[in-house]
């Protein structure tokens, strides 16, 4: 079926109107008709090559959000009329212990990733959300709650599980002390998350004015990082830290804030590569470590949770003619929280 988008002929051009084509529906396969497709810092990094080659034409979007319009022969899980979502992959090998422990993201063989990658026969290209329709397996297919409107849910698909999964994992909850680095598009989600949970949370930035946000979103405080005498004095306070920004920050200033067993999680991606010191885990017995979106079923988790505490993304729509505006204030953290193409205008 032919399909509108918006996509990048080669690296770094500008996206452009286009049509590219979907699958006729399989026996397992939903048709959705995207209604929000959110914008992630990752579609800029990939559209302009700098996490390394990418395959072209590229439709990017993995935050989507819409109705299901059409089923295949054997689905079961969707009914024509839910509001469903897709995330960052659509599909996976769904054989190796990873994928059978629902933990699909950290698949072992093949991960199909929603666009700049390729479907299972690892030669067809995948195209995202830019666009007004995907067909996808509903088993990687996501189920929208009532109550969470398709353009606060569609950052969910990525922004929130990214977030919710580290918490989650890393067990916050009442009685732990949890700081969130960046009031970014991730940030954001984390400090909703982790006060939905019922930590005690903890904005950390170098921005003086993200304060008053950061306590309209569920921090309880605010540590300025560029006040240095706050950073020491806030030594040995924190639990767990999730780390979302982009930017090369000095990690062992940041695993200072640990206390004993405390665990520093990386969700953010640099550019460039990070140290650190040692000292800084063996001093306290730290932890540093990393985390990747989430599964199927985790991400599903993570939507029921956010519909049940009545929040989703803080979201600026735009319409597709203003992408590439969009996209040069999201490199200059120009947006509150996160942007969401309203594909009714492609």
């Amino acid at each position: 079926m032919k399909v509108s988008a918006y996509s990048a002929a080669s690296a770094g051009a500008s996206l452009e109107p286009t049509t590219i084509e979907r699958r006729d529906l399989r026996p397992h396969d939903i048709l959705i008709d995207i209604k929000f497709s959110g914008v992630c810092h990752s579609d800029i990094h990939q559209a302009r090559e700098e996490w390394g080659r990418a395959i072209f034409p590229m439709v990017p979007g993995h935050e989507i959000a819409g109705v299901v319009t059409e089923v295949g022969s054997a689905v079961t899980k969707f009914t024509v009329g839910d509001h469903a979502g897709v995330g960052c992959f659509v599909d996976s090998c769904r054989e190796c212990g990873n994928c059978t422990a629902g933990l699909e993201q950290y698949c072992q063989g093949h991960v199909s990733f929603t666009y700049n990658g390729r479907e299972a026969d690892q030669e067809t290209p995948t195209y995202g959300g830019y666009s007004t329709a995907i067909v996808v397996d509903e088993n990687y297919g996501l189920k929208i709650p009532a109550g969470l409107g398709l353009d606060v849910a569609a950052p969910l698909m990525c922004a929130g599980i990214t977030l919710y999964s580290p918490l989650h994992n890393w067990g916050a909850g009442p009685g732990v002390r949890v700081g969130i680095v960046g009031l970014g598009g991730l940030g954001h989600m984390g400090v909703k998350i982790a006060h939905a949970m019922g930590a005690e949370v903890t904005l950390i930035s170098h921005s003086p004015h993200k304060e008053a946000d950061a306590l309209r979103l569920g921090a309880d405080h605010f540590l300025l990082s560029s006040d240095t005498e706050a950073m020491k004095a806030a030594r040995y306070s924190f639990d767990l830290i999730i780390n979302t920004v982009s930017a090369n920050l000095d990690l062992d200033q940041y695993l200072s804030l640990l206390t004993l067993d405390g665990t520093m999680v990386m969700v953010g991606l640099p550019l460039d590569a990070l140290s650190v010191r040692t000292f800084s885990l063996t001093g306290a017995r730290r932890s540093l470590a990393g985390s990747n979106i989430g599964g199927i079923q985790e991400t599903q988790e993570m939507l029921d949770f956010c519909a049940e505490h009545g929040f989703g993304s803080d979201v600026e729509v735009i319409d597709a003619k203003d992408i590439d505006t969009a996209w040069e204030r999201v490199v200059n953290s120009d947006v509150k929280y996160r942007f969401v193409i309203d594909t009714s205008t492609i």
